[in-house]
Protein backbone atom coordinates (compact mmCIF):
# COMPACT_ATOMS: atom_id res chain seq x y z
CA UNK A 1 0.00 0.00 0.00
CA UNK A 2 1.26 3.52 -0.87
CA UNK A 3 1.12 6.30 2.17
CA UNK A 4 -2.04 7.40 0.52
CA UNK A 5 -3.54 4.31 1.06
CA UNK A 6 -3.59 3.17 -2.43
CA UNK A 7 -3.00 0.00 -3.20
CA UNK A 8 -0.62 -0.36 -6.31
CA UNK A 9 -0.98 -3.53 -8.66
CA UNK A 10 2.77 -4.67 -7.85
CA UNK A 11 5.73 -4.18 -5.55
CA UNK A 12 8.59 -2.53 -7.52
CA UNK A 13 5.31 0.47 -8.68
CA UNK A 14 4.40 0.87 -5.22
CA UNK A 15 8.09 1.09 -3.56
CA UNK A 16 9.13 3.35 -6.26
CA UNK A 17 5.38 5.46 -5.54
CA UNK A 18 6.51 5.59 -2.07
CA UNK A 19 10.10 6.78 -2.49
CA UNK A 20 8.35 9.52 -4.55
CA UNK A 21 5.90 10.36 -2.42
CA UNK A 22 8.90 10.69 0.11
CA UNK A 23 10.17 13.15 -1.71
CA UNK A 24 7.58 15.09 -2.84
CA UNK A 25 6.56 15.48 1.52
CA UNK A 26 9.93 16.85 1.73
CA UNK A 27 10.15 18.76 -1.44
CA UNK A 28 6.47 20.48 -0.13
CA UNK A 29 8.12 20.81 3.65
CA UNK A 30 10.76 22.94 2.20
CA UNK A 31 9.36 24.78 0.02
CA UNK A 32 7.29 26.21 3.25
CA UNK A 33 10.28 27.31 5.45
CA UNK A 34 10.42 31.33 5.49
CA UNK A 35 12.45 33.51 7.24
CA UNK A 36 9.67 34.43 9.17
CA UNK A 37 8.67 31.87 11.79
CA UNK A 38 5.39 33.01 12.04
CA UNK A 39 4.61 32.36 8.39
CA UNK A 40 6.45 29.18 8.19
CA UNK A 41 4.08 28.24 11.21
CA UNK A 42 0.54 29.16 9.42
CA UNK A 43 2.35 28.05 6.22
CA UNK A 44 2.99 24.21 7.44
CA UNK A 45 -0.63 24.20 9.45
CA UNK A 46 -2.43 22.18 6.30
CA UNK A 47 0.89 20.47 5.58
CA UNK A 48 1.33 18.98 8.88
CA UNK A 49 -2.52 18.01 8.90
CA UNK A 50 -1.66 15.44 6.08
CA UNK A 51 -3.99 14.51 3.29
CA UNK A 52 -4.47 12.16 0.24
CA UNK A 53 -2.03 13.32 -1.52
CA UNK A 54 -3.82 12.56 -4.03
CA UNK A 55 -2.41 14.62 -6.80
CA UNK A 56 1.06 14.10 -6.54
CA UNK A 57 0.25 10.76 -6.35
CA UNK A 58 -1.32 10.85 -9.84
CA UNK A 59 1.37 13.25 -10.97
CA UNK A 60 4.11 10.44 -9.98
CA UNK A 61 1.84 7.72 -12.01
CA UNK A 62 1.40 9.66 -14.80
CA UNK A 63 5.33 9.58 -15.06
CA UNK A 64 5.32 6.25 -15.63
CA UNK A 65 4.86 6.30 -19.33
CA UNK A 66 7.99 8.66 -19.82
CA UNK A 67 11.28 8.61 -17.43
CA UNK A 68 9.91 8.61 -13.46
CA UNK A 69 13.48 9.91 -12.52
CA UNK A 70 13.48 13.23 -13.89
CA UNK A 71 14.02 15.86 -11.58
CA UNK A 72 11.40 17.55 -13.12
CA UNK A 73 8.71 15.18 -12.10
CA UNK A 74 8.87 15.78 -8.14
CA UNK A 75 9.13 19.36 -8.58
CA UNK A 76 5.49 19.49 -10.52
CA UNK A 77 3.69 17.13 -7.79
CA UNK A 78 5.19 19.56 -5.50
CA UNK A 79 3.27 22.37 -7.47
CA UNK A 80 0.23 20.60 -7.55
CA UNK A 81 -0.05 19.99 -4.00
CA UNK A 82 1.20 23.03 -2.96
CA UNK A 83 -1.25 24.57 -5.26
CA UNK A 84 -4.23 22.30 -3.26
CA UNK A 85 -3.36 23.19 -0.51
CA UNK A 86 -3.27 27.07 -1.26
CA UNK A 87 -7.28 27.05 -2.93
CA UNK A 88 -7.57 25.25 0.38
CA UNK A 89 -6.69 28.06 3.04
CA UNK A 90 -9.18 30.33 0.95
CA UNK A 91 -11.57 27.76 0.77
CA UNK A 92 -11.77 27.65 4.11
CA UNK A 93 -12.13 31.45 4.44
CA UNK A 94 -15.02 31.23 2.23
CA UNK A 95 -17.06 28.40 3.79
CA UNK A 96 -16.25 30.08 7.37
CA UNK A 97 -14.79 26.29 7.94
CA UNK A 98 -13.38 25.72 11.57
CA UNK A 99 -12.05 22.22 10.42
CA UNK A 100 -9.91 20.73 7.92
CA UNK A 101 -8.00 17.43 7.78
CA UNK A 102 -8.97 16.91 11.53
CA UNK A 103 -7.54 19.70 12.71
CA UNK A 104 -8.40 23.65 13.71
CA UNK A 105 -8.60 25.24 10.33
CA UNK A 106 -6.05 28.15 9.70
CA UNK A 107 -8.75 30.62 9.14
CA UNK A 108 -10.71 29.81 12.94
CA UNK A 109 -7.18 29.87 14.61
CA UNK A 110 -5.20 32.87 13.48
CA UNK A 111 -8.44 35.00 11.50
CA UNK A 112 -9.50 35.10 7.43
CA UNK A 113 -6.65 37.66 6.65
CA UNK A 114 -3.89 35.11 7.71
CA UNK A 115 -5.61 32.60 6.02
CA UNK A 116 -5.99 34.11 3.06
CA UNK A 117 -2.38 35.67 2.77
CA UNK A 118 -1.06 32.58 3.66
CA UNK A 119 -3.05 30.32 0.66
CA UNK A 120 -1.26 33.60 -1.38
CA UNK A 121 1.83 32.98 0.50
CA UNK A 122 2.12 29.13 -1.57
CA UNK A 123 1.30 30.12 -4.54
CA UNK A 124 3.97 32.56 -4.61
CA UNK A 125 6.48 29.38 -3.88
CA UNK A 126 4.88 27.33 -6.73
CA UNK A 127 5.59 30.32 -8.35
CA UNK A 128 9.53 30.14 -7.86
CA UNK A 129 9.17 25.88 -8.67
CA UNK A 130 7.36 26.56 -11.78
CA UNK A 131 10.28 29.48 -13.05
CA UNK A 132 12.67 26.71 -12.91
CA UNK A 133 10.41 24.01 -14.91
CA UNK A 134 10.42 26.54 -17.64
CA UNK A 135 7.15 28.69 -19.98
CA UNK A 136 5.23 25.64 -20.80
CA UNK A 137 5.08 24.49 -17.01
CA UNK A 138 4.00 27.98 -16.51
CA UNK A 139 1.53 28.05 -19.12
CA UNK A 140 0.01 25.02 -17.07
CA UNK A 141 -0.54 26.37 -14.14
CA UNK A 142 -1.51 29.86 -15.61
CA UNK A 143 -4.37 27.34 -17.86
CA UNK A 144 -5.11 25.83 -14.20
CA UNK A 145 -5.71 29.14 -12.14
CA UNK A 146 -8.24 30.64 -15.02
CA UNK A 147 -9.85 27.58 -15.06
CA UNK A 148 -10.00 27.07 -10.89
CA UNK A 149 -10.95 30.61 -10.82
CA UNK A 150 -14.05 30.09 -12.90
CA UNK A 151 -15.08 27.17 -10.94
CA UNK A 152 -15.04 28.96 -8.23
CA UNK A 153 -17.20 32.31 -9.49
CA UNK A 154 -19.78 29.75 -11.19
CA UNK A 155 -20.07 28.20 -7.99
CA UNK A 156 -21.04 31.55 -6.27
CA UNK A 157 -22.78 33.39 -9.02
CA UNK A 158 -25.05 29.89 -9.43
CA UNK A 159 -26.75 28.75 -12.65
CA UNK A 160 -28.17 31.04 -15.11
CA UNK A 161 -31.79 31.23 -15.72
CA UNK A 162 -32.89 28.37 -17.56
CA UNK A 163 -29.85 26.43 -17.13
CA UNK A 164 -30.08 22.47 -15.49
CA UNK A 165 -28.66 23.18 -12.08
CA UNK A 166 -27.01 19.40 -12.39
CA UNK A 167 -25.43 20.73 -15.67
CA UNK A 168 -24.19 23.71 -14.35
CA UNK A 169 -22.59 21.91 -10.88
CA UNK A 170 -20.85 19.46 -12.98
CA UNK A 171 -19.04 22.29 -15.06
CA UNK A 172 -18.04 23.78 -11.83
CA UNK A 173 -16.43 20.41 -10.63
CA UNK A 174 -14.68 20.38 -13.73
CA UNK A 175 -13.40 23.46 -13.07
CA UNK A 176 -12.67 23.39 -9.51
CA UNK A 177 -11.14 19.92 -9.05
CA UNK A 178 -10.81 18.48 -12.10
CA UNK A 179 -8.50 21.37 -13.68
CA UNK A 180 -5.60 20.83 -11.12
CA UNK A 181 -6.35 16.50 -11.50
CA UNK A 182 -6.04 17.32 -14.85
CA UNK A 183 -3.10 18.92 -14.71
CA UNK A 184 -1.39 16.32 -12.45
CA UNK A 185 -1.54 14.10 -15.35
CA UNK A 186 -0.65 17.02 -17.90
CA UNK A 187 3.03 17.34 -15.46
CA UNK A 188 3.88 13.79 -14.96
CA UNK A 189 3.38 12.95 -18.86
CA UNK A 190 5.38 15.91 -19.87
CA UNK A 191 7.85 16.41 -17.04
CA UNK A 192 8.89 12.94 -17.51
CA UNK A 193 9.11 13.08 -21.41
CA UNK A 194 6.04 11.33 -22.50
CA UNK A 195 5.15 11.70 -25.95
CA UNK A 196 2.61 14.42 -27.15
CA UNK A 197 -0.52 11.91 -27.49
CA UNK A 198 -0.02 10.39 -24.11
CA UNK A 199 -0.11 13.30 -22.41
CA UNK A 200 -3.00 14.39 -24.21
CA UNK A 201 -4.15 11.32 -22.95
CA UNK A 202 -3.06 11.58 -19.33
CA UNK A 203 -4.90 14.92 -19.29
CA UNK A 204 -7.49 13.76 -20.53
CA UNK A 205 -7.76 11.07 -17.98
CA UNK A 206 -6.91 13.05 -14.94
CA UNK A 207 -10.41 15.69 -15.80
CA UNK A 208 -12.52 12.66 -15.89
CA UNK A 209 -10.77 10.95 -12.67
CA UNK A 210 -10.85 14.23 -10.84
CA UNK A 211 -15.13 15.25 -11.46
CA UNK A 212 -15.39 11.48 -10.14
CA UNK A 213 -12.78 12.17 -6.79
CA UNK A 214 -15.06 15.44 -6.52
CA UNK A 215 -18.07 13.64 -6.55
CA UNK A 216 -17.42 10.95 -4.23
CA UNK A 217 -15.57 13.82 -1.72
CA UNK A 218 -19.12 15.53 -1.35
CA UNK A 219 -20.73 12.12 -0.74
CA UNK A 220 -18.33 11.70 1.76
CA UNK A 221 -18.85 15.15 3.25
CA UNK A 222 -22.99 13.94 3.86
CA UNK A 223 -22.06 9.97 4.68
CA UNK A 224 -19.84 10.49 7.41
CA UNK A 225 -18.95 12.22 10.48
CA UNK A 226 -15.75 14.78 11.10
CA UNK A 227 -13.57 11.68 12.97
CA UNK A 228 -13.62 10.02 9.71
CA UNK A 229 -13.68 13.40 6.75
CA UNK A 230 -11.32 15.30 9.11
CA UNK A 231 -14.15 18.00 8.60
CA UNK A 232 -17.13 19.17 9.42
CA UNK A 233 -20.00 17.21 7.74
CA UNK A 234 -22.38 18.84 5.39
CA UNK A 235 -20.44 22.06 4.99
CA UNK A 236 -21.83 22.97 1.81
CA UNK A 237 -25.19 22.41 3.37
CA UNK A 238 -24.95 24.81 5.67
CA UNK A 239 -23.25 27.25 3.49
CA UNK A 240 -25.99 26.66 0.81
CA UNK A 241 -24.34 25.29 -2.14
CA UNK A 242 -25.99 22.27 -2.71
CA UNK A 243 -23.95 19.22 -4.20
CA UNK A 244 -25.05 16.55 -6.93
CA UNK A 245 -27.28 14.69 -4.24
CA UNK A 246 -28.79 17.56 -2.78
CA UNK A 247 -29.76 19.03 -6.86
CA UNK A 248 -31.43 15.69 -7.46
CA UNK A 249 -33.55 15.64 -4.11
CA UNK A 250 -34.28 19.50 -5.34
CA UNK A 251 -35.85 18.27 -8.23
CA UNK A 252 -38.42 15.72 -6.99
CA UNK A 253 -41.78 16.01 -6.92
CA UNK A 254 -42.46 13.65 -3.93
CA UNK A 255 -44.79 15.26 -1.38
CA UNK A 256 -43.23 13.43 1.15
CA UNK A 257 -39.74 15.28 0.36
CA UNK A 258 -41.42 18.58 1.06
CA UNK A 259 -39.34 19.43 4.11
CA UNK A 260 -35.72 18.00 3.10
CA UNK A 261 -36.67 20.27 -0.45
CA UNK A 262 -37.02 23.19 1.60
CA UNK A 263 -34.59 22.92 3.98
CA UNK A 264 -32.05 22.49 0.82
CA UNK A 265 -33.39 25.16 -0.58
CA UNK A 266 -31.68 28.21 1.37
CA UNK A 267 -28.09 28.44 4.37
CA UNK A 268 -28.82 26.27 7.25
CA UNK A 269 -26.50 27.99 10.03
CA UNK A 270 -29.04 26.40 12.52
CA UNK A 271 -27.33 23.44 14.13
CA UNK A 272 -30.70 21.65 14.32
CA UNK A 273 -31.70 22.51 10.77
CA UNK A 274 -28.54 21.46 9.84
CA UNK A 275 -28.60 18.28 11.46
CA UNK A 276 -32.14 17.43 10.08
CA UNK A 277 -31.29 18.40 6.83
CA UNK A 278 -28.33 15.62 6.98
CA UNK A 279 -30.35 12.98 8.31
CA UNK A 280 -33.12 13.21 5.52
CA UNK A 281 -30.73 13.53 2.80
CA UNK A 282 -28.91 10.38 4.00
CA UNK A 283 -32.31 8.40 3.61
CA UNK A 284 -32.62 10.10 0.47
CA UNK A 285 -32.60 8.06 -3.16
CA UNK A 286 -30.33 11.04 -4.70
CA UNK A 287 -27.47 9.82 -2.53
CA UNK A 288 -27.32 6.75 -4.96
CA UNK A 289 -28.10 8.51 -7.51
CA UNK A 290 -25.06 11.04 -7.08
CA UNK A 291 -22.75 7.59 -6.18
CA UNK A 292 -23.58 5.99 -9.12
CA UNK A 293 -22.91 9.48 -11.63
CA UNK A 294 -19.98 9.09 -9.53
CA UNK A 295 -19.34 5.82 -11.06
CA UNK A 296 -19.75 7.14 -14.38
CA UNK A 297 -17.31 9.64 -14.49
CA UNK A 298 -14.72 6.63 -12.68
CA UNK A 299 -15.76 4.62 -15.96
CA UNK A 300 -15.12 7.55 -18.46
CA UNK A 301 -11.71 8.25 -16.55
CA UNK A 302 -10.57 4.56 -17.26
CA UNK A 303 -11.94 4.76 -21.20
CA UNK A 304 -9.99 7.01 -21.39
CA UNK A 305 -6.84 5.26 -20.81
CA UNK A 306 -7.16 2.50 -23.44
CA UNK A 307 -4.64 3.58 -26.12
CA UNK A 308 -1.97 3.60 -23.19
CA UNK A 309 0.28 0.37 -23.45
CA UNK A 310 -0.45 -1.98 -21.20
CA UNK A 311 1.52 -1.93 -18.34
CA UNK A 312 1.52 -1.73 -14.14
CA UNK A 313 1.35 2.08 -14.58
CA UNK A 314 -1.88 1.98 -16.66
CA UNK A 315 -3.15 -1.11 -14.68
CA UNK A 316 -2.58 1.01 -11.61
CA UNK A 317 -4.85 4.32 -13.41
CA UNK A 318 -7.34 1.65 -13.59
CA UNK A 319 -7.55 0.73 -9.60
CA UNK A 320 -7.42 4.56 -9.21
CA UNK A 321 -10.61 4.68 -10.47
CA UNK A 322 -12.27 2.66 -8.24
CA UNK A 323 -10.30 3.97 -5.45
CA UNK A 324 -11.74 7.12 -5.43
CA UNK A 325 -15.46 6.63 -5.85
CA UNK A 326 -15.48 3.51 -3.22
CA UNK A 327 -13.37 5.55 -0.39
CA UNK A 328 -14.99 6.31 2.79
CA UNK A 329 -12.88 9.25 3.85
Amino acid sequence: MTETGFYAPDAVLEEGLNVGLGKVEAGIREAVNSEYGFVTEVSRHLVDAGGKRFRPLLVLLCSQFGDPSRPEVIKSAVVVELTHLATLYHDDVMDEAPLRRGAESANHRWGNSVAILSGDFLFAKVSGILADLGPEAVRIQAITFERLCIGQIKETVGPKDGEDPVTHHLAVLADKTGSLIAASGWYGGLMSGADVQTVATLTAFGEAIGIAFQLADDLVDITSDSTQSGKTPGTDLKEGVPTLAALIALQGTDPADARLRELLSRPLPDQAEHAEALTLLRAHDGLQQAREQARVWANTARDRLMTLPRNSARDALELLCDYVVDRTG
